[in-house]
């Protein structure tokens, strides 16, 4: 019942993932081939699986590899956790910047650059401390005989908003410290390496097999709460949980690039146009889907104004905003 209720066609299913899978590897080559210096698809295969030895080896293994392997999980963690957030509420306005989840990190992301600077090895376990907290914080306002979705997203936003306002004030009243927490604040990927890309592989990792585990689950809530009580799902539980692993993805994501927004609004949304509401295929399509977008607009950073680099917060800004007043209007329609 609950399948046939989202069921798609197998084959378009499994062709989305495939293209979309290629948009992927061709924004992978994009963003390690284009730069100052271009390198070719072929030199880039020889370097990064046959171990060649030639005079780019050092821009493409430890400046522009690392830095694009970042970039994609970076997107995809955002992408997916704004899909498990949309689903758990039932809004496609729903995503961890707006709500208040990545608010919640990027303070105490914050905290630690501007006042404990040596904690910068813990700074992604701290961030999902902060991440947790406004989840928690949002949970209890929402609560009333339950957890109702749109609760969730005005209780989200007024928490963002207070959120917001105590890392302006860690910004103004530290003036002299903010040069690297600015970065932090747009979100940018300049100058990350291997070192960031250990940080924020083991919780994609843990994050994306739990999220395609619990697809089923958002199913299930999509049909809403009495449907899926009737079918045998611990509506608040599965709440929970889905909530606390979007927790968890967007707050690895938060700690290595900052506070990049829009991602999980964007993709979620466009991977649904494509792919339809069946989070079983939703959910891989949005990794993807995620993990193109950002290193194609990383690239496209980097070279708009070269030699000067835009943060590629920046980029997901100016795509973003747009984005979001059309998602408005047609809520409103």
């Amino acid at each position: 019942m609950v399948i046939n209720a989202f069921r798609i066609p197998m084959s378009k299913g499994i062709l989305v993932i495939v293209a979309l899978t290629a948009a992927a590897i061709l924004a992978t080559g994009f963003s390690i081939g284009t730069g100052a210096v271009r390198i070719s698809l072929s030199e880039i295969w020889l370097y990064v699986f046959h171990g060649y030895d030639g005079p780019m080896k050092e821009i493409v293994w430890n400046i522009r590899l690392p830095r694009t392997l970042v970039g994609m999980l970076v997107g995809a963690n955002l992408a997916l956790s704004g899909a498990l957030l949309q689903g758990v509420m039932r809004n496609s306005l729903a995503d961890p910047h707006i709500i208040g989840v990545s608010s919640g990190a990027g303070l105490f992301g914050i905290i630690v650059l501007i006042l404990f600077p040596h904690l910068w090895s813990m700074l992604t376990p701290i961030a999902f401390l902060g991440a947790s907290g406004a989840a928690a914080i949002i949970y209890l306002l929402a609560w009333k005989d339950g957890v109702q979705p749109e609760r969730l997203i005005l209780a989200g936003v007024a928490v963002s908003a207070f959120l917001g306002s105590g890392i302006s004030a860690l910004l103004i009243f530290f003036s002299d410290r903010v040069n690297g927490a600015l970065v932090f604040m747009v979100g940018g990927l300049s100058a990350k390496s291997w070192p960031e890309l250990e940080i924020i592989l083991p919780y994609s990792l843990i994050g994306m097999s739990l999220a395609f585990i619990g697809s089923s689950h958002l199913n299930i809530l999509a049909l809403g709460d009495s449907n899926a009580r009737g079918l045998g799902l611990s509506v608040e539980a599965a709440r929970f949980f889905l909530t606390a692993l979007a927790t968890l993805l967007a707050a690895s994501a938060v700690s290595v690039v900052g506070l990049l927004g829009f991602v999980g609004l964007i993709v979620p949304h466009s991977a649904r146009l494509l792919i339809g509401s069946d989070y079983r295929f939703l959910l891989p399509a949005s990794v993807l889907l995620g993990a193109a977008v950002v290193t194609f607009c990383d690239t496209l950073a980097r070279l708009m104004f070269a030699p000067l680099e835009l943060p590629v917060g920046i980029m997901m800004g100016a795509l973003g905003a747009p984005f979001f007043l059309y998602l408005l209007r047609r809520e409103a329609r």
